[in-house]
C-alpha cells in the first residue's frame, strides 16, 4: 500500500519537472537579447553567402563567361555580369570542336559504367545481406579489405589484365568494356547498399519466403522497391564518377574516336579560343547538374519503404 501511495506523488514531481535547456555556444537566455540575435544573425547570413559563393560560384562564373566574348573574360575574369552575350559560342563549340560526339561517347561510358555498378552493388549487398551464406562474414571482410589498396596500385596489373582478357584471351582495349568493367567492381558501392540493406524490416522477407517467394523474386518484388533512395545515391555516385574519370580511360580508349569529353577537352583546348573552350566545358556541366537535381530529393526521403507494409 505504501508503494501505491507514493506512486502519484512521484509521477506529480516527474510531470512538474521543468525541461532542461538545449545545450549549445549561446544560452537561451542570452539568445532573448536583441544584441546576440542581431549578432547570430549576422553570423548566419555571413556563412550562408560565404557557402553560396564558395559552393555555387564557379559555377554560375562558367556560365557567364561561356557566353561571354574572349576580349571581355581576359579583361575583366571577375565581372558579374557580362557587356556582350555571344550565345554562338555554345554553337560552335558543339560542332566545331565536336563536342556532340565526345559527348554521346561520355553518356555512353556513363550509362554502362552506372549499370554495372548497380548490378554489382545491388547484388552483392542482397547476397551479403538478405541471403547471408555461410562465409559472408569472410566474404565481407575480402571485400572491405580492397578499399584499403589505393587505386593507383591496380592500374599496371588491370591494364595487362585489359589488353589480354583471361581464359577467353581477347583483348578490350579501345572498347566500352574496358572501362565499364572495372567500374562496376566498386567496393564502397556494396559496402554502401549493404549498409542499407541492413536496416531493412526482416518481418517482410519472411513473410515473402512463407508467400513461397524465391530469391530472385524477393529481390525484384520486395528489397528493390524498398531501395529507392539507395539506388538513387549510388546512381549519382556511379555516373558522376565515369563522368569526371580521366586517366583510366585515357589508358583504355587511345583512340579520340572512342574518348569521352574528360579525355578529349584537355587535348583539344590548345586548339579553340577561350570562350568556345569554356562554352564546352559548361556543356559538359550540364548532365552531371541535373541528375543531382533529379535526384537529390531520394537523398532526403524515406519513401522507399513507404508502404512496405501494409496496415
Amino acid at each position: 500500500m505504501a508503494a501505491n501511495t507514493r506512486t502519484p506523488s512521484v509521477a506529480r514531481r516527474r510531470a512538474t519537472r521543468p525541461e532542461l535547456p538545449a545545450r549549445g555556444i549561446v544560452s537561451s537566455h542570452d539568445r532573448r537579447r536583441p544584441s546576440v540575435r542581431g549578432s547570430l544573425g549576422i553570423l548566419q547570413g555571413g556563412l550562408l553567402v560565404a557557402l553560396v559563393v564558395v559552393g555555387l560560384g564557379p559555377i554560375l562564373w562558367l556560365a557567364k563567361a561561356a557566353v561571354t566574348p574572349t576580349q571581355e573574360t581576359l579583361r575583366d575574369p571577375l565581372g558579374l555580369f557580362p557587356t556582350g552575350v555571344d550565345w554562338a559560342n555554345l554553337a560552335t563549340a558543339w560542332t566545331r570542336a565536336e563536342i556532340d560526339h565526345y559527348f554521346v561517347n561520355t553518356l555512353i561510358v556513363a550509362v554502362g559504367a552506372w549499370f554495372f555498378q548497380i548490378l554489382v552493388a545491388t547484388t552483392g549487398g542482397y547476397v551479403l545481406s538478405v541471403l547471408r551464406p555461410r562465409y559472408g562474414n569472410v566474404i565481407f571482410g575480402l571485400v572491405l579489405a580492397t578499399l584499403f589498396v589505393p587505386s593507383v596500385v591496380l592500374l599496371v596489373p588491370l591494364y595487362l589484365t585489359i589488353l589480354d582478357l583471361p581464359i577467353v584471351h581477347v583483348s578490350l582495349l579501345n572498347t566500352f568494356w574496358a572501362v565499364w568493367l572495372p567500374m562496376g567492381a566498386s567496393a564502397f558501392n556494396v559496402l554502401l547498399v549493404k549498409r542499407f540493406f541492413d536496416g531493412l524490416p526482416r518481418e517482410i522477407f519472411e513473410a515473402a519466403r512463407v508467400d513461397g517467394a524465391g530469391p530472385f523474386r524477393l529481390l525484384w518484388s520486395i528489397v528493390l522497391p524498398m531501395s529507392k533512395p539507395i539506388l538513387g545515391v549510388v546512381s549519382v555516385f556511379a555516373v558522376i564518377a565515369a563522368w569526371k574519370d580521366y586517366l583510366w580511360p585515357l589508358l583504355v580508349l587511345p583512340d579520340p574516336a572512342h574518348q569521352p569529353l574528360s579525355v578529349r577537352l584537355p587535348a583539344i583546348a590548345p586548339y579553340l579560343e577561350l570562350d568556345v573552350f569554356l562554352a564546352a566545358l559548361a556543356i559538359s556541366t550540364v548532365l552531371p547538374i541535373a541528375l543531382f537535381l533529379a535526384f537529390q530529393r531520394l537523398f532526403l526521403s524515406g519513401a522507399g519503404l513507404g508502404g512496405a507494409v501494409k496496415g
